[in-house]
C-alpha cells in the first residue's frame, strides 16, 4: 500500500521531482505551493501556515507518513521573505505536520537545507533565527539582508539537528534528516546561470568534482530514500548532495 507524503514547494524545482518520484512509487502525494498544488499556501506567513495545516488534516485525517519541507526561495532583493518561508515556513511545517506523522507505523522528515548553509553568514541573525522567534529574526536580517539565504539554510541545519534528537521526534518514531544540495539546476536557479559573472562566483563558492551541476531529480532520489528507509537508527542527518563541494572547501572538518 502506498504511502501520503506532503511535499512543500511541490510545484517546481526539487519539490516537483520529489512528488514525480513518490507518485511513481504509488504514493498518494499531497502537494504545496503559492498555486498549482494540492493546496495553495503562501508558507511566508502564520496565515499560510496555517491553512497548511488545517488541510492536510482534512485531506490526510489519519495521518501522514512523509513530510518533505521543500518550499523555499532565494531572491537578495527579498530578505525578509527569504527568512520568512525558507526557515519559519519550513519549522512551521515540519512541527506543525508532526502530530500526522506520529500516527504513522514508519513516519520520516525530509527538510531542503543546503551548502550555502556552510558559507559566510550572519551569526547574529542564525542565532536570532533560533532563539527570539519569527518578528526579530525579520527586523535583524534588515541590518545584514546579503545573507538572508544563507543564514536561512543555516539556521535550518542548526534547528534540525537539535529538533531530531528531541523525545517529541526521534523519541516518537519519527526520524527527521536534511539533505543539502549544492547547485541544482532549476528555475530558480536558471537566471544566474545566463549571467557569466555569476557562472565564475558559482564556480568558486561551489566548487565541484564533477562535470555538470546537478539536476532536481538526483536530489529528488536522495530525499526518496531518506522517504522510505526502514532502519530505525538514520536521523539527526544532513546529507551533502553536492558534486563534492562540501570536501573541496571543508575537506578537514568533519
Amino acid at each position: 500500500m502506498g504511502r501520503t507524503i506532503v511535499i512543500t514547494g511541490s510545484a517546481s524545482g526539487i519539490g516537483r521531482a520529489t512528488a514525480e518520484l513518490c507518485r511513481r512509487a504509488g504514493d498518494k502525494v499531497i502537494g504545496v505551493d503559492v498555486r498549482d498544488a494540492d493546496i495553495e499556501a503562501d508558507l511566508g506567513g502564520a496565515a499560510g501556515r496555517a491553512r497548511m495545516i488545517e488541510e492536510v488534516r482534512r485531506l490526510a485525517p489519519e495521518g501522514v507518513d512523509g513530510v518533505v519541507a521543500a518550499a523555499g526561495i532565494s531572491h537578495p532583493d527579498r530578505p525578509r521573505e527569504t527568512i520568512a518561508i525558507n526557515y519559519f515556513g519550513a519549522v512551521a511545517t515540519l512541527e506543525g505536520l508532526r502530530p500526522l506523522l506520529a500516527r504513522s507505523s514508519r513516519p520520516r522528515a525530509v527538510a531542503i537545507c543546503s551548502t550555502a548553509g556552510f558559507l559566510p553568514g550572519s551569526d547574529d541573525v542564525v542565532a536570532t533565527c533560533l532563539e527570539q522567534g519569527e518578528e526579530a529574526a525579520l527586523a535583524a536580517i534588515s541590518t545584514a539582508p546579503g545573507t538572508a539565504y544563507m543564514d536561512s539554510k543555516r539556521a535550518l541545519s542548526l534547528w534540525l539537528r537539535s529538533a531530531a534528537v528531541r523525545p517529541e521526534w526521534a523519541g516518537a518514531g519519527i526520524l527527521l534528516n536534511g539533505v543539502a544540495p549544492g547547485v541544482v539546476e532549476t528555475a530558480m536557479t536558471k537566471p544566474l546561470f545566463d549571467q557569466p559573472e555569476m557562472v565564475e562566483l558559482i564556480q568558486q563558492s561551489n566548487p565541484i568534482a564533477v562535470k555538470g551541476f546537478a539536476k532536481a531529480d538526483e536530489i529528488a532520489e536522495l530525499i526518496g530514500f531518506l522517504l522510505g528507509f526502514e532502519n530505525h537508527y538514520l536521523l539527526g542527518q544532513i546529507i551533502f548532495i553536492d558534486g563534492g563541494s562540501d570536501a573541496i572547501l571543508r575537506g578537514t572538518t568533519f
